[in-house]
């Protein structure tokens, strides 16, 4: 869907704020203060658009009411091209970019991309645990450190770079987070509240993955230290690819991701990752013609919509008065912080 298609499907302020409610409110209006699905709309000129009151607790309310979206001074119509030009790009969208492209400041368009990645957080957490075939592995994101005269920099994993864990069902969906480094005590909390206990672990020869391994159905390895990366169907390549995709954001849009923020840049990947479904598909060409392969496919772009705004409720994201941001409630526990 091109940007003119968008407008076609979006063509005023009304059809965003249905579109809202549908997803929200699929039943009919329900109070976000008690909950309550009684409720009527107020109309009059001093109204403001999608306003109601709930016949329970006489509370009024619109659909971003208690969303992210609360008390925004912008139209849903700017929210919706936000969310296009978020879902849509490859790595990620810089701030600078959607506040030129959107008319707002870059601090507008720096907070509204981060509600957007909370949103994309609430999201992962919903997803049930992995099972199957389920691939493990971790990475210290960032570049190599800048020179410092005098100074020695660790390597390995004596760095102070932000540590990601990552589990990646094979064609299935990840979940990833930061933790504070790659030890026992950190990693298995991770696998173990994310992962079935019936799957099937692939990992590389990481100690910590070898203690974890009776927890779970089986444990297969492959030893990267002697450049072995798959044999056969044995391989954590998965995992590394999202890594990949993590690092790319890092290196060719964000520039920095600071550790206070990485969790909902990591979620940003991951729910770009699992915006997608495995289609069978067959060779056309080549010494393979004829054969099957599996490729992951986008879903279509308002279902990728459906799947933000279905994580709306409950959860806020307000300004600091340093010009931060504060999320209310605090969810960042649930992601890995």
């Amino acid at each position: 869907m091109n940007v003119e298609q968008l407008r076609q499907q979006f063509p005023d302020e009304l059809s965003c704020r249905e579109f809202f409610e549908t997803i929200l409110w699929p039943d009919g209006p329900v109070c976000p203060h008690c909950h309550e699905q009684k409720a009527w709309r107020i109309g009059g000129e001093s109204a403001r658009e999608g306003l109601l009151e709930c016949a329970i607790c006489r509370q009024q309310f619109t659909v971003t009411t208690k969303t992210p979206f609360h008390a925004t001074k912008l139209t849903l119509w700017v929210w919706i091209q936000a969310m296009y030009s978020l879902v849509n790009s490859s790595k990620g969208v810089s701030s600078v970019y959607v506040a030129n492209w959107l008319g707002v400041s870059q601090k507008t368009a720096w907070r509204m991309l981060h509600v957007l990645r909370l949103l994309m957080a609430t999201y992962q957490h919903s997803i049930p645990k992995l099972s199957g075939v389920v691939e493990l592995d971790e990475k210290y994101i960032g570049g190599r450190p800048r020179f410092q005269h005098g100074v020695k920099h660790k390597r390995g994993r004596g760095t102070s770079k932000s540590c990601i864990a990552t589990a990646v069902k094979r064609h299935g969906p990840v979940k990833a987070a930061p933790v504070v480094n790659d030890s026992l005590k950190q990693i298995k909390p991770f696998v173990e509240h994310r992962v079935s206990s019936q799957a099937r672990l692939m990992t590389d020869e990481h100690n910590v993955y070898r203690q974890l391994a009776p927890g779970f159905a089986e444990h297969q390895t492959v030893n990267h230290g002697q450049k072995e990366f798959a044999r056969g169907t044995v391989h954590n390549n998965t995992a590394e690819s999202f890594h990949a995709t993590l690092e790319r954001a890092l290196q060719g849009v964000y520039h920095y991701m600071s550790k206070q923020h990485l969790p909902l840049y990591t979620a940003e990947a991951a729910f770009r990752w699992n915006q997608r479904h495995p289609v069978d598909k067959i060779f056309k060409r080549g010494h393979k013609k004829g054969q099957k392969r599996i490729v992951m496919e986008r879903l279509p772009l308002l279902d990728q919509f459906k799947n933000l705004l279905l994580c709306a409720a409950g959860t806020q994201l307000r300004r600091t008065s340093n010009g931060g941001i504060n999320i209310l409630p605090n969810r960042l526990p649930l992601f890995g912080l």
